[in-house]
């Protein structure tokens, strides 16, 4: 489900791969919150790529566990992806996040808590969560696009494409698809090839001045979660799904 690679000149490749739209269940986000923390934690990792295979980014958490598990999964997805945030967030070491395809929900928190996004051109960014009876990532999403783009993509589950966030400086830079990895990869060795130490410190220091607490407000988004699955409003949304397996359907597109 998760895998890590480091290479000799320090950059540490976590890589997602859990077919078929890396929706991620309970386990899996807890496996990547340990991995990114591990590859922060270890001296000679200089900066960390965190890609996917297959044919997106992240589409959320695996919603048919939480139709099957009920409020117990909810609690470890919602906790799950919360320790996986702030696993990329809180990494000793700058977090370059490479995305492509479709990164919504969950893939937001992830792309949006990196220090640095390359995408490809098919990469689209977006929250459907309102069409799944949740709430959550708009604290990272606000971090990619501008407050009222941000609103207006929360209730209308639009996305947006990596032209866009190139546009608004919030992606590094945009590639073709087949280029991705090797221009994450360059970017990393630029990151790399600086003094370690200087780089710790300058992660840390940015984080230390960053106007918004990412892991206090995305609690407070997850209230609102819990609230509608209380309230029978999130069983409803997640019944009407449509059945067709993809990052619209059963198993994607909640945090």
């Amino acid at each position: 489900m998760i895998s890590t690679q480091t290479d000799a000149a320090g950059i540490a490749e976590v890589v997602i791969d859990h077919p078929p739209v890396n929706a991620l269940p309970v386990a899996g986000w807890y496996e990547l919150a340990h991995a990114v923390t591990s590859a922060g934690s270890d001296g000679g990792v200089r900066v960390v790529v965190l890609r996917a295979e297959g044919p997106g980014f992240n589409a959320g958490v695996d919603v048919k566990e939480i139709q099957a598990g009920g409020f117990e999964a909810l609690i470890g997805a919602n906790r799950g992806c919360f320790a996986a945030f702030a696993a990329v967030y809180e990494c000793a070491v700058p977090v370059i996040a490479a995305v492509h395809g479709f990164c919504l929900g969950g893939g937001i928190g992830l792309a949006g808590n990196a220090d640095i996004i390359v995408a490809s051109e098919d990469a689209t960014f977006g929250l459907p969560e309102v069409d799944r009876g949740a709430l959550g990532a708009a604290t990272h999403l606000s971090r990619l696009v501008p407050q009222h783009r941000a609103r207006a993509m929360m209730y209308t589950s639009a996305t947006a494409t990596a032209a866009e966030l190139h546009a608004f400086g919030s992606v590094y830079s945009v590639v073709p698809r087949d280029q991705l990895r090797e221009a994450a990869l360059k970017l990393a060795a630029e990151v790399a090839a600086k003094d370690p130490a200087v780089i710790r410190m300058a992660k840390e220091a940015f984080n230390g001045i960053d106007l918004q607490d990412v892991r206090r407000s995305y609690r407070y988004e997850q209230g609102f979660t819990f609230e509608l699955n209380l309230s029978g409003v999130s069983d409803r949304l997640r019944e009407s799904f449509g059945r067709p397996n993809g990052p619209n359907g059963p198993s994607g597109g909640t945090d």
